[in-house]
């Protein structure tokens, strides 16, 4: 073979290659990121299976936490935990929850399953999620595709069919009234007596302020009436004395 021709072999097989491992590298990147998916993946699907996979991109930190925006139509209070790693905990966050406990081993991915009492009625979901890490680095799938253009931190989304015949939206979920009730109740019942002090406090002094009142009004008329009684006795006995000594000087 010419060398001309061994030159230009070679050179393809280098660009070749060049090419392969870039789309490789893409390849590797496109799927670093939250995956969300679903075997009841159907509109006003209820008690739906919802599983999460979050790949580890981090050789020196395992994964940790995760924060999951829930889509509309999804409240919290319709969300449980289905599965997670040992030792991780759930809570239910104003906007849609957090799964999270002691960091994984580096390099190892997380999975969780959560169970959705109803789909809503919808062509997709979007759950935006916050992933940290046990070094504390965060990292953001919340970028939703724009002009065509894929995102570098995608958000996870799950595709639902079109509803069954017949399936209809069921009553959303309440907030459990055994976790809601006793705090403003045991509130309500601790102020609650506050009003009452006032009205046996009135009429505690109410009494007091009648006695003093009535003893006041008694004592007005009495006074006068003992004095004059006893001036009235002074004076009969004061003229009788000196009636005794005027008529005892005359026949004397």
């Amino acid at each position: 073979m010419p060398d001309r021709q061994i030159r230009s072999a070679a050179r393809a097989a280098t660009v070749l290659a060049f090419t392969t491992g870039a789309l490789a590298l893409a390849g590797t990147a496109a799927f670093a990121h939250v995956e969300v998916e679903s075997g009841t993946a159907q509109a006003l699907a209820t008690n739906a299976t919802v599983a999460f996979t979050a790949e580890a991109e981090s050789t020196t930190a395992g994964l940790a936490k995760f924060q999951v925006v829930l889509p509309e139509g999804i409240a919290p209070a319709d969300v449980t935990l289905a599965d997670a790693p040992a030792g991780w905990t759930f809570a239910a966050t104003p906007d849609g929850y957090t799964v999270g406990g002691a960091a994984l081993a580096p390099g190892k991915d997380a999975t969780w399953k959560i169970t959705v009492r109803q789909l809503p009625d919808a062509k997709e979901l979007v759950f935006k999620t916050l992933e940290t890490y046990g070094d504390g680095t965060i990292e953001r799938w919340i970028e939703l595709p724009k002009d065509g253009a894929a995102p570098e931190h995608p958000a996870p989304v799950l595709k639902l069919t079109p509803a069954a015949p017949g399936a209809t939206p069921v009553a959303p979920a309440t907030p459990s009234a055994t976790v809601a009730a006793p705090s403003p109740s045991p509130t309500a019942s601790s102020t609650a007596p506050a009003p009452a002090v006032s009205p046996t406090a009135s009429a505690t002094t109410a009494p007091a302020a009648a006695t003093t009142s009535s003893s006041g009004d008694s004592s007005s008329p009495v006074v006068p009436v003992v004095v004059a009684v006893a001036a009235t006795a002074v004076l009969a006995a004061v003229g009788t004395w000196w009636w005794r000594r005027r008529t005892r000087g005359t026949e004397s």
